[in-house]
């Protein structure tokens, strides 16, 4: 009976360290696609400043698009990637801390900060300029 207990319990913790892991690899997944479409419009703007119309590959084919219309496209892409990115990296603090949970370890302090707002930047600004 109480190596069923232990087997369960490791079992959750095997099943939450494997669903941590993943998080990481989508992140890591979708931060890769985003550096990509950094780069594209990186090109876009420096290196095909000339051209109206540039290949845009999708699948297998490449498609001749206006440069403003794939502009647009890449960062409406850009825009996705970073809400998925926060969405996922919020999951993976909730994930790590049901680990910790579950292993028995304390929950990490510091770990649920939030970067200053714009606002807030700029009121601590101006109360450190008087």
């Amino acid at each position: 009976m109480e190596a069923e207990r232990i087997l369960q319990c490791l079992t959750e913790v095997e099943e939450a360290a494997e669903d941590v892991l993943a998080n990481k690899q989508q992140i890591v997944d979708l931060d890769t696609k985003r550096n990509m479409n950094r780069e594209a419009l990186n090109a876009l703007k420096h290196e095909m400043a000339s051209e109206e119309k540039v290949k845009v590959c999708f699948g297998n084919m490449f498609i001749k698009f206006p440069k403003a219309k794939t502009k647009e496209m890449i960062q409406r892409d850009q825009q996705q990637l970073d809400k998925e990115i926060n969405n996922l990296r919020q999951a993976l603090k909730d994930k790590l801390n049901r680990l910790n949970e579950l292993q028995g370890k304390p929950e990490l302090t510091g770990y649920n900060l939030s970067p200053l707002s714009d606002v807030e930047v700029k009121a601590i600004n101006h109360l450190m300029k008087r």
